[in-house]
């Protein structure tokens, strides 16, 4: 490599205690990290983009600094489950450090890339202190059952008050109201679980109304409506 002039006419001079990295924690035990291949982790993070218009939520499970997991949840432009699409083949298999400098198609996605590789090289990770880290396929366990993503979705005006969309529970079909028309619970649909039951050949009609469930003081209601019509 190229040296400066001034350099090459300065003498040598020992170099003294050579600790290396500090420690990280990675799943179970302690790692001094000096290439990507000493990482490991599993963890989750989100990412924006440029105009903050959408939003994208990425896990990842790394073993030995390969991604051999990864999980696109995304909000915003009808683009972005697109590009989620892409990214999902385009992660696995690749070094966190190439995925760091990989194009993942969509500014959120990205920016939830970086923000993971700090977590995931610094050792914070949510399998930090998990002995032997967790299994390929942990984070199908945030979608629960019918492998579905979570969006909360509510919309409200100052004239007309709140409406909730869909919750944790699932898509909200009614809300009710107390005599001052203030919310006191909602009925959901179980969108996951129905369609499973559907595929498995039970009646539509019977599916829709075994994944009906009612959240809150719903049987006390004095006025149901429907949030996305009344």
């Amino acid at each position: 490599m190229l040296k400066t002039h001034e350099v090459e006419q300065m003498c040598c001079v020992a170099k003294g205690p050579n600790h290396g990295p500090a420690p990280i924690p990675e799943e179970g035990k302690w790692v001094q990290a000096k290439q990507i291949g000493d990482i490991s982790g599993f963890t989750h993070g989100v990412g924006w983009c440029a105009p903050q218009q959408g939003a994208c939520k990425l896990s990842l499970n790394v073993k030995d600094g390969i991604i051999q997991e990864a999980l696109v949840e995304t909000l915003g432009c009808t683009g972005m489950t697109h590009s989620a699409a892409m990214a999902a083949e385009i992660l696995t298999g690749k070094t966190i450090l190439e995925a760091l400098n990989t194009d993942l198609v969509c500014d959120a996605i990205n920016t939830a890339m970086r923000e993971l590789f700090l977590q995931i090289v610094y050792g914070r990770t949510q399998s930090a202190f998990s002995e032997g880290g967790l299994p390929i396929g942990s984070s199908l366990e945030d979608l629960g059952k019918g492998l579905r993503s979570t969006v909360g979705t509510m919309f409200s005006t100052v004239d007309k008050g709140a409406r909730y969309l869909e919750l944790t529970e699932g898509y909200v079909v009614k809300m009710a109201l107390d005599e001052d028309d203030e919310i006191i619970g909602y009925q959901f649909l179980r969108i996951g679980p129905m369609l499973e039951m559907i595929k498995k050949g039970v009646d539509a009609n019977e599916a829709y109304q075994s994944n009906l469930g009612t959240y809150g003081r719903f049987e006390e209601a004095v006025k149901v409506i429907d949030p996305r019509h009344a």
